[in-house]
């Protein structure tokens, strides 16, 4: 399998989801990209198109956190904590997760676990 057919499986599943997965003001969709140094959060209004929050480990609040490796599962860990404390900030109880046609594995999987850890219901 080509690096290109994997990419295009991955934006089908992730398309078929999204057609289940939906955000609302209330209730907004936690919505993850992973790519092989970083990942990518985003708290979405479906409703409104809009985007509440943003985070990745790119960012000045991740990088003040937690030092090291930005693409393993420590970082990914992390992330997630800072990710609930950021959804505690713009008053955010409970997400949607939106895994984006990834596998529930890995760094997927410790980002949903770290914010659940951090008190946000899914």
């Amino acid at each position: 399998m080509k690096i290109a057919d994997k990419s295009a499986l991955r934006w089908r599943r992730h398309r078929r989801g999204r057609q289940i997965v939906r955000g609302t003001a209330a209730r907004p969709r936690l919505s993850v990209f992973r790519s092989s140094k970083h990942i990518y959060l985003q708290f979405v209004d479906d409703d409104t198109a809009r985007t509440l929050g943003a985070l990745s480990t790119r960012a000045p609040r991740f990088r003040e956190a937690y030092q090291g490796s930005a693409g393993n599962l420590k970082a990914a860990a992390a992330l997630g904590k800072i990710a609930g404390e950021l959804a505690k900030e713009l008053a955010i109880a409970a997400v949607v997760f939106d895994r984006g046609g990834y596998q529930y594995h890995g760094r997927i999987k410790a980002v949903a676990e770290a914010v659940r850890a951090a008190g946000i219901k899914f």
